[in-house]
């Protein structure tokens, strides 16, 4: 197979662009101002903008205040249906994230450009030679496309049209940096932007590293940092601090803390009422919950939720080391064929009753730890696990047992994400003994994430006590 990239000739005409439409558009990092764009080829494009007056943008950016700037090809997969083959989608959020935390910037959608400028049909063709053990370059030439068919002087006119002549560009690709130098527009410095990089698309980004010049993707420093118990000083702004807001809380604790996280509809059910708990399987806040395992040492869940999803409580698309698995089974009704038990190098404490029969087969990464039947109480829980060296303890499940141990007054913090669905009869999430009176109702200090179209309300304990 070839090991050169096949360059596509340059158009004889570049297209023009004229500024069509103007609007507002409210997202997840704040209020963009939206710019729709038509090129001389019937193509349409929008900018996304923040801080950005036409009027003085060529002034100010010819300075070291540049605005942040990312050139985005159009990847309907990743940005839309939030596709891991590759890692366009996280690339489109963190630019956003890092220009709404700079509060000055643009990313240019660039449509036309999906599969690299082949054509979203000839992509899913060339998908398909990827599934075969074809690389991204290779599966382009086998079926005669250009390894990239990208034009940007649609993006270098309507920078321009913007009033900016310069920027400091989001992106690990140096060919897009060339291009808009060759277009007119100064590229004063260019960097990556630290996305999480996941098993189905490691191949992916290791190809375009490999043969596409691609630079190596910025480390997460500031995760790192948290699995080692570190708080960044200073995160850089965007993901990293993000990051740092959200759970150096957890990194940086010492001593005992206890975190519930439970995900249920809008009405308060985490299943329908036979007990299928389908809406899990495309879970919003899945990287969130990846995360808090990572931080923690021991994932608390009941039997009931490991016979209902036969869940693996591992740590799978974020860096970090999995947590002790805990299960809460005084019958041992839990199969030693499930998930959760499974010898996979993943230590686990199989708690059940002090006369519960545990069949033969137990895999030696399972301890089976005996408590009294009547025993079985939150705090008696924690006491095991502390006495084992694990001080870090999150509660993941299901509804009846984050719900034992915020009853009981033993967690910190409460992650509480709501998805967009009413079950009407189901098994119930989070339900403890209420009050009579309204004003007696819990509460703590509140912080509120979105997680694509999941709310997560995250409950500080802690601080009220």
């Amino acid at each position: 197979m070839s090991t050169t990239s096949p360059q596509l000739e340059p158009a004889a005409v570049p297209a023009t662009v004229e500024r069509v439409a103007e609007t507002v558009l409210p997202t997840r990092h704040g209020l963009f101002r939206m710019i729709g764009y038509r090129d001389s080829g019937g193509i349409e494009h929008v900018a996304l903008t923040q801080g950005i007056d036409d009027a003085d943008g060529g002034a100010r950016s010819m300075t070291s205040s540049a605005p942040l700037v990312r050139v985005h090809s159009e990847c309907l997969t990743g940005d839309a249906f939030g596709s891991w083959r590759c890692d366009c989608g996280d690339q489109l959020e963190a630019a956003l994230a890092a220009i709404a935390g700079e509060g000055r910037g643009v990313v240019v959608y660039v449509r036309g450009h999906e599969g690299r400028g082949i054509g979203l049909l000839a992509k899913l063709k060339a998908y398909a030679l990827q599934d075969q053990g074809i690389d991204t370059v290779d599966a382009n030439t086998e079926l005669g496309l250009p390894v990239d068919a990208r034009r940007y002087d649609q993006a270098a006119e309507i920078l321009q049209d913007l009033g900016i002549t310069s920027v400091r560009l989001l992106s690990g690709n140096p060919a897009k940096e060339e291009a808009l130098e060759e277009l007119g527009i100064a590229v004063v410095e260019r960097h990556g932007l630290a996305v999480s990089e996941r098993r189905e698309n490691a191949g992916y980004l290791a190809t375009k590293r490999a043969r596409m010049r691609h630079d190596v993707a910025p480390s997460a420093d500031a995760w790192s940092s948290l699995l080692d118990g570190v708080l960044p000083a200073a995160p850089a702004r965007g993901e990293a601090e993000e990051l740092t807001h959200r759970y150096g809380y957890l990194a940086g604790a010492t001593g005992r803390i206890v975190v519930g996280q439970l995900r249920q509809s809008l009405d308060g059910f985490i299943a329908s009422r036979s007990g299928d708990p389908g809406f899990h399987d495309d879970r919003g806040d899945r990287a969130h919950l990846q995360r808090l395992r990572a931080l923690v040492d021991a994932v608390v869940v009941g039997a009931s939720t490991v016979l209902a999803e036969d869940c693996s409580l591992s740590v799978e698309d974020v860096p970090g080391t999995s947590p002790v698995r805990v299960v809460l089974d005084a019958g041992a009704k839990v199969d030693v064929d499930a998930r959760v038990l499974a010898d996979d190098g993943v230590p686990t404490l199989w708690i059940v009753a002090r006369d519960a029969v545990v069949p033969e087969g137990v895999p030696a990464s399972v301890e089976v730890v005996r408590l009294p039947m009547d025993d079985f109480a939150p705090a008696r829980v924690l006491d095991v696990l502390q006495a084992r060296g694990m001080e870090k303890v999150l509660v993941e499940g299901g509804g009846n047992t984050v719900s034992r141990f915020l009853e009981a007054g033993l967690l910190d913090r409460l992650y509480l994400t709501t998805a967009p669905v009413l079950v009407g009869d189901g098994v119930p999430g989070i339900r403890f003994s209420g009050s009579d009176a309204l004003a007696e109702a819990r509460t703590a200090p509140v912080r509120r994430f979105v997680f694509g179209q999941d709310i997560c309300t995250e409950f500080n304990f802690a601080a009220t006590r």
